[in-house]
């Protein structure tokens, strides 16, 4: 029997109807304390050990477990890596690692590290890179009702990859674990498509709008951050602005006021005020951090644009004390795939949509990308200028003596790890699809090229060989961090 028209379009909306029951219920709650949300900024980002004169961060891209797999193979090449010795005790470049971000794929190592410190290493690849992440996903829009879910907003929901995170990886761990180990900080981001921004699961974001980030779930910021758009629906936060009193912090107004402003800064404004604005925005959507930024550089990037001191988010202790500075970018993008561009037919809807996603993402890699390297260099020279401008008593202050003191001696070394640098993988590692199920043998060729790039980058042996100068960190292991070492 055949249907008419009119009953095929009454067949269509009753199939959209019962389809569209997504759980898209909000994943956050409020603060507890209205009297006491915390502190608006963050004194620092970085939880440096008093005495030490390194600083180490780190950042892992999007692109499912290909980008997952990656970064975990730099973070065991880190463990790997001596960066100074005393007592018979090696620390090592994965002990310095002050500050972690991660991005859709990146976010699932980054939280897990983040989580379980060097014990990460120990199960990661089994618990999570070697299992189908997948195998509850509605990922085939063959079927008549994933369509119709992806119409109603998204083929997938809370139901799914936030359980089958939380059930198999992160057992219901919330960001309380998380901030309690206090290094390193870590910053899972996803994007506000609202406000068309970067949003930062950390705290002095959620402060804003009257939110705890501890109660939350962290396999629901994880799945947030990978959320592509049509294939799940966004991820849902309630804004409580009556739960609390918030001060927005000085840059804010200054941002808002003036037509020189930064535009990162202006963005960011904006949502804030969205945030804590019912009338404008009471629920707040995310999708997939890499829309707007891929490898998780703008937290950095907007704390410098925001800093009202040459130092911050640094605090002057540890600006006077600091003489080298790591920052890594660790990218698992691969080259575009366009095997439309050699016909003469139009590409279809499906590889149309991939290559719009994909040309908005890679332009944003791009100007993230140079943005942050502005802002690394432009905040070296702030400090070499405020450190010499010290009076000999704030140096002696800070530092406890004057021998040795070189207000210059500070250097920034920034660089990015990626499949072309491998130039011998580059080809297999560039075929790697993204997706939350990859075979074993791909999964071992990326941990395998993470160890190898990490050994043969520039950027990062010339960092190696300037903090292992004789008097580097007093070729000692500083207490904090000898604690965290027993503690791992």
């Amino acid at each position: 029997m055949s249907l008419r028209p009119a009953s095929l379009v009454v067949a269509l909306h009753l199939l959209l109807a019962g389809c569209s029951a997504l759980d898209i219920l909000p994943i956050n709650a409020p603060v507890e304390d209205s009297r006491n949300p915390g502190a608006n900024i963050a004194a620092d980002v970085f939880p440096m050990d008093a005495g030490s004169e390194t600083l180490v961060g780190v950042t892992f891209s999007g692109g499912g477990t290909r980008a997952a797999a990656f970064s975990f193979g730099v973070l065991k090449a880190f463990a790997a890596t001596p960066i100074t010795a005393r007592n018979d005790h090696a620390l090592t470049l994965l002990d310095r690692i002050d500050f972690v971000s991660g991005v859709s794929g990146g976010s699932v190592t980054a939280a897990y590290f983040g989580l379980k410190g060097k014990g990460a290493l120990m199960d990661f690849r089994e618990r999570f890179l070697l299992r189908d992440a997948e195998e509850n996903l509605h990922t085939s829009l063959l079927r008549p009702t994933n369509l119709a879910r992806a119409f109603n907003g998204g083929a997938n929901d809370r139901s799914n990859l936030p359980q089958w995170l939380d059930q198999n990886l992160f057992e219901g761990a919330t960001f309380e674990a998380i901030l309690a180990r206090k290094r390193p900080v870590v910053w899972l981001n996803a994007s506000d498509i609202a406000n068309q921004t970067p949003f930062v699961f950390e705290p002095n974001t959620f402060r804003a709008f009257c939110s705890d980030l501890a109660k939350l779930p962290v396999s629901e910021a994880v799945a947030a951050s990978a959320a592509v758009p049509v294939a799940f629906a966004p991820i849902a936060l309630e804004t409580f602005p009556e739960r609390c009193a918030y001060t927005m912090p000085p840059w804010v107004r200054y941002a808002d006021e003036q037509a020189g402003a930064p535009a990162v800064l202006k963005a960011f404004a904006r949502a804030l005020y969205a945030y804590r604005d019912t009338e404008k925005m009471k629920f707040i959507r995310l999708l997939d951090g890499g829309i707007t930024d891929n490898f998780g550089l703008s937290g950095l990037t907007l704390a410098r644009a925001a800093a009202d001191t040459p130092y911050a988010p640094l605090t002057p202790r540890q600006a006077v004390r600091l003489k080298n500075a790591l920052f890594v970018t660790v990218n698992s993008g691969r080259a575009t795939n366009a095997d439309w561009a050699k016909s003469r037919d139009a590409p279809g809807m499906i590889p149309l949509l991939q290559a719009v996603l994909d040309t908005g993402i890679n332009s944003t890699v791009r100007l993230g990308l140079d943005a942050f390297q502005l802002t690394i260099n432009k905040w070296q020279a702030d400090l070499i200028e405020w450190r010499c401008k010290l009076p000999s008593g704030e140096v002696l202050k800070y530092r406890g003596t004057l021998t040795g003191w070189n207000c210059r001696d500070i250097k920034f070394h920034s660089g990015e790890l990626a499949f072309d640098q491998i130039p011998e993988k580059k080809a297999r590692l560039g075929a790697i699809e993204t997706s939350f199920k990859l075979p074993q043998d791909q999964v071992d060729l990326l941990i395998e090229a993470g160890q190898e790039a990490v050994s043969r980058n520039p950027v990062i042996n010339g960092f190696l060989s300037a903090a292992r100068q004789p008097g580097s960190e007093k070729a000692s292991i500083p207490s904090g961090a000898q604690q965290l070492q027993k503690s791992r």
